[in-house]
Order: C-alpha cells, then structure tokens, then sequence
C-alpha cells in the first residue's frame, strides 16, 4: 500500500485529502489532529486515548462559525450551541477511532514517504521545485510546527486512504444498472377523461350546522396569536451616511484622489477557443508549439477555434473592462502583459488560450458627472467608524436604560413603533428570527427590559422593547365563517370528483361504456415518458404508478384535484431502450457504484464505533 501511496501521491485523491488536512490544521492546529499535550482535562477517552478539552473547544468554535456562514444573515443567537457540541464530540470520537483503526492494521507512513508527499505538495513549491523557505513558512503560518504537521500527515493520510480505498471498491451490477434505466426511460400508452368539478356542483351543498361543527372541532385553528407592539430604534449606516455633509472642497480632493481609480483599464483581448475533452490537451500543445515556432495567433485561431464569430477575425474579442467575461479568462487576461499569450485556461464553454493585443485606459469622467456618487462614497466612508462608534454607545446605553427614549435623545436617534407583532414576525426590522427570539423572550416580554442590539442586516442594528402584550384570542365564528365555508367547498367537492371516479372506474372494469356511463371521450397518448409534459404531473404519477395491463385489458385509475378528476385507463406498458456502451449507462454505474462504496464505508465507520470502548467525564 505505502508503494502506491509514493506512486500517487500526485493523484486527484491524495491533493484533495492534504488540501483538506492542511485547512483543517491552518484552523485547529495540530493537537486537534493528534491529541493535544498530555495533562489537559478531556472530554472523551476511546479506547484510552484522550480527546482534550482544548481541541474540543477550538472545533466548536471552527462549527460555529461555518454554520453562521452559510446563513444568509449571521446571527448567533440563532445556533444551536448544544447541538454544535453534540455533533463536535462525536465527529471527534468519530476520528479518534478511524486513527486508531489504522494504526492496529499497521498502515503507516516512514518519514522517506512524508518526504515525497511534502516536496511534491504545489503549495510547497517555487517554479515548480520543492523549496524548504516555503514550506517551513507556511507551516509556521498554520501556527505549527514542521514536527507537527509531518505527525498530522502521518495519520490522516492513511486514514484518508482507507477511506478512499473502501469507497472505490463499490460495485454496481450491469444487470441492476440496466434494470434501473429501463424503468427509467420506461413510456407508457394511455387515455384520459376527464370529470370537471361542473359535474358534481349540483351534490356540494355546505351547511350552517357543517360550518359551525367544522368550526368547534377546528377551534385552535382559528385563533389570533399572541402579540406585542413595540418600540424599536434603527441604527443605519446608510442613513447615518445621509447626515454627514460633504463640503465642494473635500469633494474636490477626493475626486483627485480616486483618479487613477476612475480611470477605466480596458483591454484588447483575442482568443482560440477549443472544445474540452480527451484531445484538448494534445491540441493546446500543438497550438504553443506552432505559436513558439514563431505561428500567428491569428491564423491559428481561424484555424483551430470553435467560436467561429472571432475566428473570423483571427479571434479579436475587441476591448472590455472587468465584469465582462467569465471570471478564470478575466483573470487570465488581466494578469498579462502586453503581448503577451496565456497558457490554458478552463471556462464552462471549453478550453482558451487568450492574447492581450493592447492595453486602454478611458479619461476620467468631469466631476460634474459623477460628483453625487463621489459625495455619497465619501460620506459612507466616514460614517462607517461614527456607525461603529454609535453602535458600541447605543448597545451600552439600552442594555442600561428602563426605556428607549434616553439611549435614543442621547444618541439622535428616534424611536419607531410596530403593532401587531407576532411570533412568527411581521414587517422589518420584525421579519428577523433573532430579534422576534429576544423581543419574546421572558426578560423582555414579562420583565420589561430592552432587547440586545440586534444585527438584522448588513450595517443595520436593531433594539426594541415591548410596549403592549396582547395574549391569543378565539376569533368569532362570524369573522371565519366565509372561509370555513370556502374550505368545505374544495373538500367536498373533492372528495364528490373522487366519489364519481371510482364510478366510472367500477363501469369500466364491469364492461361498460363511457358513453353508457355519461362520462364523456377519451383522449388518447401514446408513448409519453415520465417527464411528459402534455398532461399535468399528477395524472403522469397516477399513470406510472399503474400496474401493467393484462392483454386486451386496460388498468385503471384517478387523479384528483380541486376541481377536476381525470380517469386513466393504462393500456400498454413499453420497455425503455439500454445502450450498455452509452454514456447514460456508464454514469448510472459509476454512481450506483460510488453509493455502493459510501454505504460501506459508513458500515465500517459504525462497525468501528460501535466496537470502541468511549468514556466521557
């Protein structure tokens, strides 16, 4: 296994598994990886070994802040602290036990094989050469030691390898495979009537004593939900940035000082753009060969490149600025001097080598033109350290203050209202989880203290406090009856389409006609697939849920909704086409292989855990 591991280690897996490790210790360092020092307090033992105190922490905290980052709005107020160190503790042990694994199977690397991954390792590297300055800073960036992360490499590497072993020997069965895309790409034959809800209008006759019954077994359901009106004062940056005044002068300075910046850099880029597949490399060599050769670009471009507008003109794309072109040839184009051509760069519509032609900078517009734009940069500018300073005031004086009126008069600020707040919010500021959390809280509600300043968007801080409570109230069945009634209507309805499906449906398989029935025609479809879009996606569920049909014989079923019922009468089933040699098959395989593996992997995972012996304080 340590040959292949040495014969890989440039592999896709083996950058992926140390780019990881190397983010992960960048974070927590190495006694997250291995254990800490020995003397600290744990909070697990596997199987005798100790998962500190210290690396526990530093990984509830690194949880912490990649849930908040993928709300939309951060708010901590929001998490879950005890699920985090749940899920933290576990994932630990999980780890722990995955290390020891490894260890008892004798896996390990030798320092010649840690030497080969770290002098092969890119992020190592200068001109393509492993350079010992580079790794030691790096390392020393991490917050570690060159002893640690070599330590680190050792057991994560193997483990990670373990990993990828288990989950690339998963197998899918050819049979299975072509199983699943024959029902997949399955088409069915059928026909249609259709019962609108006309038909049964004369059978739905809602009741008072249906609405008041309905009204009395439903109660909680109409009910006005508890709710506050409150106080609140907004902290904005861009309406602070508003009061801020911008004399002509500064206005003038700035304007000088952003010249350079107004300046628009464009430039002329040409391409050849070639398709991305199994010879794109091959021809992206021989186009640098011929260009080294002393080649025209642009001859080869009309020659080789697929975007036949540009090709046309030896591949000019003319002049742009930034926010133009897909961001990898952006990047590519503005890192270029003059000249000069980059090597391949991948964008989503395939592979370009980019020419920079000549390099633009547009004048710098009249001030007169962009002198409100300027004057509101400015002021944003230097509002945002007086929105810092007001923000720290602000939270200090409310959490000390019985009101709201004094933090508000001492700052200028003015003070809002909102009625009608419920739990489930209301309109901003009150549309924001966290602030509808604090402002129900008990401290708040029944206590009568302000809330916390609140973050409720970027640059926007909120405190309210309550002024009214109002508890849930029973809404009067006159003020539901209307839409208690409109509720029966659909439900009965419904269920009379329902009723009079099953009617036909029982004529149908007894030998009698639609017309016999007074039912209608039938509108027939032949071969329609599962995403068929000539019927709703509904009656396309009742038709594929249908057991096949006997010969000569139909199956029947329903769909049904508001105000509609469709009969369906299946009457053949065809068997979806299989290419084993097709792309569909080989993907499927590929996927239903890679499921495969993951589930083994997760059993092995459990098999361990289940087996480890875990003591918690």
């Amino acid at each position: 296994m340590l040959q292949d591991i040495r014969e890989n280690a440039q592999g896709t897996i083996a950058k992926i598994i140390i780019g990881l490790l190397i983010v992960s210790l960048s974070i927590w360092g190495m006694d997250a990886i291995i254990g800490g020092f020995s003397g600290e307090p744990e909070v697990a033992t596997v199987n005798g070994e100790d998962i500190t105190e210290r690396e526990f922490l530093r990984l509830v905290q690194m949880e912490s802040q990649r849930r908040l980052s993928r709300m939309e709005t951060p708010d901590p107020s929001l998490l879950n602290e005890d699920q985090i160190r749940q899920d933290v503790l576990e994932s630990l042990i999980q780890q722990e036990v995955l290390i020891q694994d490894a260890d008892s199977q004798g896996l390990a690397l030798t320092d010649a094989d840690i030497d080969a991954l770290i002098t092969q390792m890119p992020q190592f590297q200068v001109e393509g050469q492993f350079n010992r300055d580079r790794f030691v800073s790096t390392v020393r960036n991490m917050g570690m030691g060159v002893a640690e992360f070599r330590e680190a490499m050792r057991k994560q590497y193997v483990v990670n390898q373990i990993r990828a072993g288990i989950i690339q020997s998963g197998v899918a069965a050819d049979e299975h495979v072509a199983q699943i895309l024959r029902i997949q790409n399955q088409t069915r034959d059928f026909r249609i009537v259709t019962v609108p809800d006309s038909a049964v209008a004369g059978q739905v006759d809602i009741t008072d004593d249906e609405v008041q019954a309905f009204y009395e077994e439903n109660s909680s359901a109409f009910q006005e939900p508890d709710q506050v009106d409150a106080a609140y004062i907004t902290l904005s940056l861009g309406s602070l940035a508003e009061t801020i005044e911008i004399s002509d002068e500064e206005l003038q300075a700035y304007y000088e000082q952003r010249a350079d910046d107004l300046a628009r850099e464009e430039r002329k880029a040409s391409h050849i753009l070639i398709e991305d597949g199994e010879g794109a490399d091959a021809t992206i060599e021989t186009l640098q060969q011929r260009l080294a050769e002393g080649e025209s670009f642009a001859d080869l471009a009309r020659e080789f490149s697929i975007d036949t507008v540009s090709a046309e003109e030896g591949g000019d794309l003319g002049y742009a600025g930034r926010g133009v072109y897909d961001e990898a040839f952006e990047e590519a184009l503005f890192a270029l001097n003059e000249g000069e051509t980059s090597d391949a760069v991948e964008t989503s519509f395939g592979v370009h080598l980019i020419k920079l032609e000549d390099v633009r900078r547009s004048e710098v517009p009249p001030l007169e033109e962009i002198a409100g734009q300027l004057r509101s940069e400015l002021a944003r500018d230097r509002a945002e350290d007086r929105f810092a300073e007001i923000r720290t005031q602000l939270a200090d004086s409310a959490y000390a203050a019985d009101d709201l009126a004094g933090p508000a008069e001492e700052l200028g600020l003015e003070v809002r209202e909102a009625t009608g707040v419920t739990r489930n919010g209301g309109m901003a500021p009150f549309d924001h989880e966290g602030l509808l959390r604090q402002l129900f809280s008990a401290d708040v509600l029944e206590e009568g203290y302000n809330t916390e300043l609140i973050d409720v968007g970027d640059n926007v801080s909120v405190v309210a406090r309550v002024r009214e409570y109002r508890e849930a109230q029973q809404l009067p069945l006159e003020q539901v009856a209307d839409d208690i009634r409109a509720r029966l209507q659909v439900r009965e309805t419904r269920e009379a389409l329902r009723e009079r499906a099953q009617e036909i449906i029982a004529g149908l398989e007894a030998g009698q006609s639609l017309e016999e029935l007074g039912a209608g025609e039938w509108v027939s479809y032949e071969a329609q697939s599962r995403n068929s879009q000539e019927v709703g996606a509904g009656v396309m569920r009742t038709v594929f849920s249908l057991s096949r049909p006997a010969d000569g014989e139909a199956s029947y079923g329903q769909s049904v909704s508001a105000d509609r019922a469709s009969v369906v009468a299946l009457d053949g089933v065809n068997e979806g086409a299989v290419e084993e040699d097709g792309a569909d098959f080989e993907q499927l395989s590929q996927f239903l292989a890679s499921l495969e593996g993951q589930r083994e992997y997760s059993a092995y995972q459990q098999y361990l855990r289940n087996r480890a012996e875990v003591e918690r304080p």
